[in-house]
C-alpha cells in the first residue's frame, strides 16, 4: 500500500510541474490552452476553469500527462473527420500554437523539462539547507588485490579529498568516484590516518567494470565502509511485532541465540536472518536479570532469497553516532549553490550513461521502469521525509533530461524540430512530422518493453 501510495504521489508531483512550465508558458505567450490532462486514458475527473474554458483532467494511468494547445493542424484534421463541434475564430486562431514564432515554441517546449530540472534544484535547496546526514569516509578492510590495494589504501584512514574536491561522507565519495571513472583513469585520493598522517593515493579507475561501477563504484573500487563493533542492545521493538508480542523489549542486551554467545548486533542480526520461521531460544540480559525468551521468526523475501526478522532495531549511544556520522548545513545562498551543481551534474551523469548504453559500454539493464520507480519510491518513503525529498529530486532530472532526448514525440524531438525550421526557414512538413511520430513511438516502445523486462527481471532474480 505504502509503495502503491508514494508512486501515485511521485508521479502526480513529476506530472503535474512538467505539464505545468508548458501551460504557464503557453500561457504568457498567448497561446489558447484547450486541455491541461495529469494521466492517460478515461478522464476520472473534469472541470472547465478560466475565460478560455480550459479543460484540467485526472486521467485513470498515471504515467504522464499532456498540455493540449489550439493548433491549426489539428483543427484541420477534426475538420475533416466532421468531429469538431465547433469551428475557431480568425482572433483565437491567432493564439494557435502553430501561428507563434520558433521562438516562443521553443520556450513552451522547453519549458516542462526546465520545470522539471528547477523542481529539483529546489528540493536539494531544501534538503541542503535542512542539513545533509552522512557517513564519515573512514576506511573499512581494504578488498584483497583491488585498485585500493594496490593504491596502498589502510584500514581506517579517513578520506578527505578526491582530485582536489573536499568531501565529508561517504556518499560524496562514491559520487564523485563515479563521475571520475567516466571521464578519467585515475583518481588522486588524499587521506590521513589515525597518526594523523597525510598520505596520497592514485586510485586506478581504467580496469574496473563501468556496470559494476554503477551498482556499487566502492566494491568495485576495493573500498569498505567501517563498521565498529556494535553491542547487540535492542534499541527499539516494532509494535505488535514478532519480538514485541514474545516478549523482547527496548534495552535488552543479547548474550546468546540457541545457546551460540552473541558478542556484537552483526551476530544477533545473522543469526535472525538464518533461521525463517524457526523457533530461537534468545537469552537477554534485563535490568541485572537473565531471561530466555523464545522467538519465530517470520519469513520475507529479498533478491529471490528468504530471509528471518523479528522487528528490532540496535541503540547506538550519541557519542558512537558522533564519530561515524556527520551532519551538513548550509546556508540558503550556499545550499542554492550546491542545489544547482548537484542538478547539473546528475544531469550531466544521465547523459554520458545513456551515451554508454547506446555505444555497449555499459550493460541496458540500467534502463528502469514503473515497477522500480515504485518500489524506489516506497522504500524512500519508509526511511524518512529526507530520502524520500531526494528522491523525488533524483526522479525530477531523469524525467527532464529523458524529455529532452531528440525522440519525436518528446520534448526533445519538437525542439529538433524547431531547430532544423530556424535553418531552413520554414516549418518541417506533415509528411516528415508523420513519419517521426511513427519512429518516435517504435523508440518509446522498445524503451518500455526493456524498462518493463528488467523491471520484472529485478523482481524475480534480484
Amino acid at each position: 500500500m505504502i509503495m502503491a501510495l508514494t508512486f501515485l504521489l511521485t508521479m502526480s508531483i513529476l506530472v503535474t510541474v512538467h505539464e505545468y512550465g508548458h501551460y504557464q508558458v503557453a500561457k504568457w505567450c498567448g497561446v489558447k490552452i484547450l486541455k491541461f490532462s495529469i494521466g492517460f486514458g478515461k478522464p476520472l475527473w473534469i472541470k472547465s476553469f478560466g475565460k478560455d474554458k480550459t479543460e484540467f483532467l485526472i486521467a485513470a494511468i498515471p504515467l504522464g500527462g499532456y498540455v493540449k494547445m489550439l493548433d491549426e493542424r489539428e483543427v484541420s484534421a477534426e475538420l475533416t473527420s466532421g468531429s469538431l463541434p465547433a469551428t475557431y475564430s480568425e482572433a483565437e486562431l491567432t493564439r494557435a500554437f502553430n501561428r507563434q514564432s520558433v521562438a516562443k515554441r521553443i520556450a513552451i517546449v522547453l519549458a516542462g523539462p526546465m520545470a522539471n530540472l528547477l523542481l529539483a534544484i529546489s528540493l536539494y535547496w531544501v534538503l541542503f539547507m535542512m542539513g545533509i546526514v552522512g557517513m564519515k569516509p573512514i576506511l573499512g578492510k581494504v578488498i584483497e588485490h583491488s585498485p585500493a590495494a594496490v593504491a596502498n589504501f589502510t584500514y581506517g584512514e579517513t578520506i578527505q579529498k578526491i582530485n582536489g574536491k573536499e568531501v565529508v561522507s561517504w556518499q560524496e565519495v562514491s559520487w564523485i568516484l563515479l563521475n571520475e571513472s567516466l571521464k578519467n583513469n585515475s583518481a588522486e585520493i588524499e587521506a590521513v590516518n589515525s597518526n594523523q598522517e597525510v598520505r596520497t593515493h592514485l586510485l586506478n579507475l581504467s580496469n574496473i567494470d563501468p556496470e559494476a561501477a554503477a551498482k556499487d563504484i566502492l566494491t568495485a573500487s576495493g573500498l569498505t565502509v567501517n563498521q565498529p563493533d556494535i553491542p547487540a542492545k535492542i534499541g527499539e521493538v516494532t509494535k505488535n511485532g514478532i519480538a514485541a508480542l514474545a516478549g523482547l523489549k527496548a534495552n535488552d542486551l543479547v548474550l546468546s541465540v540457541d545457546k551460540t554467545k552473541v558478542s556484537v548486533w552483526e551476530d544477533f542480526v545473522q543469526d535472525v536472518r538464518r533461521n525463517p520461521s524457526k523457533t530461537l531460544d534468545i537469552e537477554v540480559l534485563r535490568n541485572s536479570n537473565v531471561l530466555n525468551i523464545t522467538v519465530k521468526p517470520e519469513s520475507f523475501t529479498e533478491n529471490g532469497k528468504t530471509f528471518g526478522r523479528i522487528g528490532v532495531a540496535f541503540k547506538m549511544d550519541k557519542a558512537e553516532q558522533d564519530k561515524l556520522f556527520v551532519t551538513t548545513h548550509y546556508s540558503p545562498s550556499v545550499a542554492l549553490m550546491k542545489a544547482t551543481e548537484k542538478t547539473w551534474d546528475i544531469s550531466v551523469f544521465t547523459l554520458k550513461m545513456l551515451g554508454k548504453m547506446l555505444t555497449g559500454q555499459t550493460s541496458l539493464k540500467g534502463v528502469s521502469g514503473p515497477l522500480t520507480v515504485a518500489s524506489y519510491a516506497g522504500q524512500s518513503a519508509q526511511m524518512g521525509l529526507n530520502v524520500f525529498i531526494g528522491f523525488l529530486a533524483l526522479i525530477s532530472i531523469s524525467i527532464g533530461v529523458l524529455n529532452l532526448l531528440p525522440i519525436p514525440v518528446l520534448d526533445g524531438g519538437h525542439l529538433m524540430y524547431y531547430i532544423v525550421e530556424i535553418f531552413t526557414g520554414k516549418p518541417t512538413s506533415d509528411f516528415a512530422l508523420n513519419i517521426g511520430q511513427r519512429v518516435g513511438f517504435l523508440l518509446l516502445g522498445c524503451m518500455m518493453i526493456l524498462a518493463f523486462y528488467n523491471d520484472i527481471n529485478r523482481l524475480i532474480t534480484g
